[in-house]
């Protein structure tokens, strides 16, 4: 079989049930797992995007005014790659080529006989059936089945460790810091299973935006930065921005000594098996003592930030 995928979330289901080797193309943004970046990519974004979270936020609005889409379909490449199955989404068309994009581009080759599989999770739920569907796609059913119970069974048992420690801080993830959007869809599920209580955002639903007024009336135990698409070295370019975008020195998780970086683009922001990672990355934030395990497995991922605005190790000094 020959499969191409649109978005890095969808080559790690691919991978994940067995068929990496299919692989016959993916999109620019696809890094993992290693190898995959070798492979022909078949997207593009239709314009060159600044690096700052608040150019690229009036870039992408001004592309969407323009009513044009943020990224297209390689053609040539798609036609070369001849896939038999495409897996791609349709659940933001700023994070990946949409599912109309794709549409349109088979309809051009004339390639009605490809077969789509299109993701639109918004729960972790929606993701543990997603590998299912794509395992099912690419006759791979049995594997598909036993990786969705693989990951739900990891993330209940990190809800029952956590569910003994007794008390939930409060937790605030943050996924872009211009305009400042708290993590939605799947991630207040993370945080609950991590034995924190997610603060703004609700499980199921769209990432909500907070201006300087409804971020000066929250007061989070824990902060946990992870812009979406960013990671580590590119979100600490960021940190300037905290001090001007979030009431940096009224929170009591600055004065704590409570907030953290992740890697959004690694973790968090891809609604695949890495979730269940960054669920103990956020219990390694969130009870660093009692995950202690959890925050020496994923140091390297994650950074605390300091109230002046410098990085230390997660664990140590």
């Amino acid at each position: 079989m020959r499969i191409a995928s649109l978005l890095p979330s969808a080559t790690e289901l691919v991978a994940a049930v067995g068929a990496r080797d299919e692989l016959v193309g993916v999109s620019h943004e696809c890094d993992f797992p290693s190898g995959v970046s070798g492979l022909p990519v078949l997207t593009r974004p239709r314009r060159g995007f600044p690096r700052s979270s608040g150019q690229i936020d009036r870039a992408v609005r001004q592309v969407l005014e323009d009513a044009i889409t943020v990224y297209e379909v390689e053609l040539d490449r798609l036609r070369e790659a001849q896939p038999d199955v495409i897996v791609t989404q349709d659940l933001c068309d700023v994070c990946a080529v949409s599912l109309d994009d794709v549409r349109r581009a088979l309809h051009e080759l004339a390639r009605e006989d490809v077969t789509i599989v299109s993701c639109k999770p918004m729960r972790l739920a929606h993701v543990w059936e997603d590998v299912r569907r794509v395992g099912a796609a690419l006759g791979r059913r049995a594997e598909g089945e036993r990786v969705a119970l693989e990951l739900e069974r990891r993330v209940a048992d990190l809800a029952v460790r956590a569910r003994t420690i007794g008390h939930r801080p409060t937790v605030l993830t943050i996924e872009w810091l211009d305009p400042v959007m708290v993590g939605g869809t799947w991630c207040p599920e993370l945080v609950r299973a991590a034995g924190g209580r997610a603060l703004v955002a609700v499980a199921g639903q769209y990432s909500p935006v907070l201006g300087r007024a409804e971020l000066a009336n929250l007061d989070p135990d824990v902060v946990v930065l992870k812009p979406c698409g960013f990671d580590l070295e590119r979100t600490e370019a960021e940190l300037p921005l905290l001090a001007e975008a979030l009431p940096w020195e009224a929170w009591r998780a600055v004065r704590r000594g409570r907030v953290y970086l992740a890697d959004g683009n690694a973790y968090f922001n891809r609604p695949g098996p890495r979730l269940v990672e960054s669920a103990e990355i956020l219990a390694a934030c969130v009870h660093p003592t009692e995950f202690a395990d959890l925050a020496e497995r994923h140091a390297g991922a994650v950074r605390r930030v300091t109230g002046e605005l410098a990085l230390a190790p997660l664990i140590g000094a």
